[in-house]
């Protein structure tokens, strides 16, 4: 019952994280920023996003800013699931670099 309940909380926190980026990064021109996973600890007191980021050379970039303005961002999130959510975790971002590594493995099976 509890993963049912953390599943949910997971998918609730991903929808809307993608929209605040979706509309932070709708400002800057080239830059495609998606939210790929969010794991929650079971008390509701952290979460890790992972992200994906096109132009991939911009991913350290683009995190390292994300993570300097988590409290704005978490505000935001606050505003959109305060009614959902009693318990608003603190976030931190990092790199989701499994399509890098999907391509890394094509390449190497096409040799």
């Amino acid at each position: 019952m509890e993963n049912t309940r953390l599943d949910k909380v997971n998918r609730l926190l991903e929808k809307e994280l993608a929209e605040i980026l979706r509309q932070e990064t709708a400002k800057t021109r080239g830059l495609l920023v998606s939210v790929s996973a969010v794991r929650t600890a079971p008390d509701l007191s952290f979460a890790k996003v992972f992200v994906s980021v096109f132009p991939s050379d911009k991913a350290t970039d683009t995190v390292k800013n994300l993570n300097d303005h988590v409290s704005g961002i978490r505000g935001a999130l606050g505003n959109k699931v305060r009614y959902q959510l009693r318990i608003i975790p603190e976030l931190r971002f990092d790199i989701d670099d499994s399509l890098d590594y999907l391509e890394r493995i094509d390449e190497l099976l096409k040799k």
